[in-house]
Parts: structure tokens; C-alpha cells; sequence
């Protein structure tokens, strides 16, 4: 038994069962949520179908679907996933066929706050601070309004509610996302969090709203569902939420329920490099953008340092500090590409490996590491998958073909 956190000192394999919450998952593999592009007008398609099938059938524990926005107003891009009501029967689609290959399903809940692309129909975007909008200034929406009581009691209840909404469309568990620079984030971080109220100032304060969300979500769905968050252990960026903040942040979701926390980092605005441990793809997202959005490549290339160069598992240095802060489940992501790396991950005492770029590039990756046909993906950590989002056939690895545009279609309403 440890002696700082309590917990056992056995390390399991990566492919032994995990209890999550009310969950039990056949194996410690997780697909991570990353933004998959295949939901024209925010409905899901056969390829998102096809995406977390594959990856389920391919051996993992639990698939997550990425950023589903608890409203429309918190969307960041048009054709963002958002939780109604008339979504649901075509999730149920996709959780079925996942179900069906023996792995559970996730949903990852996120608002985005003042990192939106879309304009509001009045007013600016609401987030944790008044003032300029670095993102928004790109698309235009030069300004952002903090966010008031009304707002973040709103709020609390789009979240609860869509998480009601994921386990009728039967998901599993929830992930709330409160890293990368989404509204959760922008209250966590002293980045963006300059108010003088009871929500600004320590990071227990800044952690308060969050805090509520979670504790609303628990209210809704606990012990039917596991609920997860997704937090930064380092915005990577001077001035942001460090490892020592985030660990006072991991203590208070602790305490207030959280069945797993997923120990991620790396800001969409002021380092978007350090979600991916290695270059952005410049040339590609250059060709892409359009008007003041070409902005946006070119201050990225002038900050992404220079030497930076794919590591293995790079949050896990940041993220020990937490591991001994908490006794709850924790998963590691960040640059899993082995099955040294999630060996790795289990000696270090954390419970699980979350993943995505490996399956991306091969869904059937888990299958191959336990039965020995493979030791390291292919994957190369170029990161022109994250192009996909842009894509209106959805995110695929460069390496491999195209996908099937007939699947780029909604799903039936039938």
C-alpha cells in the first residue's frame, strides 16, 4: 500500500479489467476524445458510426465521441455535435454498435465558451472575463463578456441536461471537458480567469464553477453512469495552470464526486502544440484558412518552438505530481504509442492509457499489442489527422486511404 495516496501498489496489465465508477471495462485502453469531423449540421453520420466501431471492435476498453456541446450557443464550429433532443435516436445507433463489439461508450460534454468561431445573433460570447478575444478575433467577434450568475447557473443545467440526454442515447459514462481552452478551462486558468469575484483570484476560486458542473452532472446521472473530466495538468504556457495548480483542482473534483480524471494539457490559443507533444501541421492549416483566419498560422508558426521534437508520453512528468495528490482513478494521455509506453503508464500508478492518435492511425491497435502482432504504432505524430475536422468526410490518418465519402451522409431519421 502506498502511503501518500492510499492506494495499492500491485501494478495491473493494461489489458486487466477496470472499475470505473458503476462501469467495469474489459481493459485500461481508452479512446480519447479528439474532434472526429463527421457531424454535418450536428448530426451524426454512418462514418461516426463506422469510426467508434472499429475502434471498439479493435480491442479498447472505452471510445469516446468528441465535443458534444451542451447547447447550440456553445458550439465552437458550425458543424459541432450539440446535445437535443433530436439527436438522440442516432446516437443510440452508434452506442449499439459499439456495445455490440464489447467496449462501453463515452461522451465528452464541453462548452466553448469564448473560443468559438461563431457569432452570437447579440451580444459577444460569454466566457470567464470581459475584454479582447484573442480566438474570436480571427472570425471576427473582437470581444467577450464574463459570464454573470444566471449565465453559469444556465450553463450547469446544459450540462446536466445533456448528460441525461447522452445516457438516453445509451453512453456509458460522461467526460466533462475542462482543459484545452474551452469555457471550463477559461475559468481554471489564469490565462483567461481575471475576475475579482468569488469565482477569480485562488484556484480553488477559479475551480468553483467547474466544481458545479460537475456536482450538477453527479446529481443527474451519478451511480447510472461514470463521470469523467477531462483537465489540464499545464496550459503549457507561461502564466497558465501549472502542475501544482491543477493538483488543488484534482482534490476538489475528488471531493466532489469525479469517478476518473483524464490528465491532459496544452491550450488551443497559446499553445496548441503541447496537445500533441510534437509540431502543428502549418502548411496544412495555411492552406486552409481563409480571411483573418490566416492570422492564426502564422502567429503559430512564430511561437511553436523551434526544437520541438515527438516524445512519448510527455505529460507524465506533470502529471506524477497529481498522481500523488489524489487517490482517485486517473488516465494518462499524451503520445501512447507502445505497449512499453502503457506498461509505463501502469507502473507510474496511473489506472488508465487514453489514446487517440494510435487508433486513428490503426483502430485494431489494442487487438494487436495484446496479441503480439504489434509492439509500437506506425503512427508517426505528424498530426495532419487534425486537419480531418475540416474535412467533410472526417478526420483519417494521411498514411492510410480515404474514407468512404458515402459515409460522410446523416443517419437516417428512421
Amino acid at each position: 500500500m502506498d502511503n501518500v495516496t492510499g492506494r495499492t501498489t500491485e501494478m495491473p496489465s493494461p489489458f486487466s479489467p477496470f472499475k470505473l465508477g458503476p462501469l467495469t471495462l474489459r481493459n485500461r485502453f481508452i479512446k480519447a476524445g479528439a474532434n472526429e469531423g463527421m457531424t454535418p449540421d450536428g448530426m451524426p453520420t454512418k462514418a461516426l458510426v463506422k469510426h467508434h466501431r472499429d475502434i471498439a471492435a479493435g480491442g479498447v476498453g472505452m471510445t469516446t465521441v468528441a465535443y458534444g456541446a451542451v447547447s447550440a450557443q456553445g458550439r465552437t464550429f458550425r458543424h459541432q455535435l450539440h446535445m437535443t433532443r433530436g439527436v438522440v435516436r442516432h446516437l443510440r445507433v452508434l452506442t449499439d454498435a459499439v456495445h455490440a463489439e464489447g467496449a462501453a461508450t463515452c461522451l465528452q460534454i464541453t462548452h466553448g465558451g469564448s473560443f468559438s468561431m461563431l457569432k452570437p445573433a447579440r451580444g459577444y460570447p460569454r466566457t470567464a472575463s470581459s475584454g479582447f478575444n484573442a480566438f474570436g478575433f480571427l472570425h471576427g467577434i473582437l470581444f467577450q463578456k464574463a459570464m454573470d450568475e444566471a449565465d453559469m447557473h444556465r450553463v450547469v443545467n446544459e450540462f446536466a441536461e445533456s448528460a441525461m440526454l447522452a445516457r438516453e442515447a445509451g453512453f456509458d459514462a460522461v467526460e466533462i471537458h475542462m482543459g484545452h481552452g474551452y469555457l471550463l478551462n477559461q475559468f481554471l486558468s489564469p490565462l483567461s480567469n481575471r475576475r475579482r469575484d468569488r469565482y477569480g483570484g485562488s484556484v480553488e476560486a477559479r475551480s468553483r464553477f467547474p466544481a458545479m458542473v460537475l456536482r450538477r452532472v453527479k446529481d443527474a446521472v451519478g451511480g447510472r453512469m461514470a463521470v469523467t473530466c477531462k483537465l489540464n495538468q499545464t496550459d503549457a504556457a507561461r502564466g497558465g495552470i501549472d502542475a501544482e495548480q491543477a493538483a488543488v483542482t484534482a482534490k476538489i473534483l475528488e471531493r466532489d464526486g469525479a469517478d476518473m480524471l483524464t490528465l491532459s494539457g496544452g491550450h488551443n490559443v497559446y499553445s496548441p502544440w503541447a496537445l500533441f507533444g510534437s509540431p502543428m501541421p502549418i502548411d496544412d492549416m495555411r492552406a486552409h484558412a481563409r480571411g483573418l483566419s490566416r492570422i492564426g498560422p502564422w502567429v503559430l508558426g512564430l511561437q511553436q518552438p523551434k526544437d520541438l521534437s515527438f516524445r512519448e508520453l510527455y505529460f507524465l512528468e506533470s502529471a506524477r505530481r497529481i498522481r500523488k495528490a489524489v487517490s482517485m482513478p486517473l488516465a494518462l494521455v499524451g503520445g501512447v504509442k507502445s505497449l512499453s509506453s502503457a506498461e509505463r503508464v501502469m507502473e507510474e500508478g496511473f489506472d488508465a492509457i487514453a489514446l487517440a492518435r494510435a487508433l486513428i492511425h490503426d483502430a485494431d491497435f489494442v487487438n494487436k499489442l495484446a496479441d503480439g502482432r504489434l509492439l509500437h504504432s506506425g503512427c508517426t505524430s505528424c498530426n495532419r489527422c487534425v486537419m480531418g475536422i475540416y474535412d467533410p468526410n472526417g478526420v483519417r490518418c494521411v498514411l492510410n486511404g480515404a474514407n468512404d465519402p458515402l459515409l460522410a451522409r446523416a443517419l437516417p431519421a428512421d
